[in-house]
């Protein structure tokens, strides 16, 4: 499954909206900037292939 393009721009109004966070109209560019690098980010490891063997760790422990 391929997931849709996000407009960052709308998403970045829509989550400061829903969030309640004052985003300065200023301050507003550099967001959608830092959102589109960590979409570009989170690409790549939603993008890595892993084998059907792999299994999914039940619980974090650092």
């Amino acid at each position: 499954m391929t997931a849709s393009p996000i407009d960052p721009a709308a998403f970045v109004a829509q989550a400061a909206a829903l969030i309640a966070l004052p985003l300065q109209p200023d301050h507003y560019p550099g967001v959608v900037e830092n959102f589109e690098r960590i979409a570009a980010v989170a690409q790549l490891v939603t993008e890595f292939p892993l084998p059907d063997t792999v299994a999914i760790a039940p619980d974090f422990e650092p």
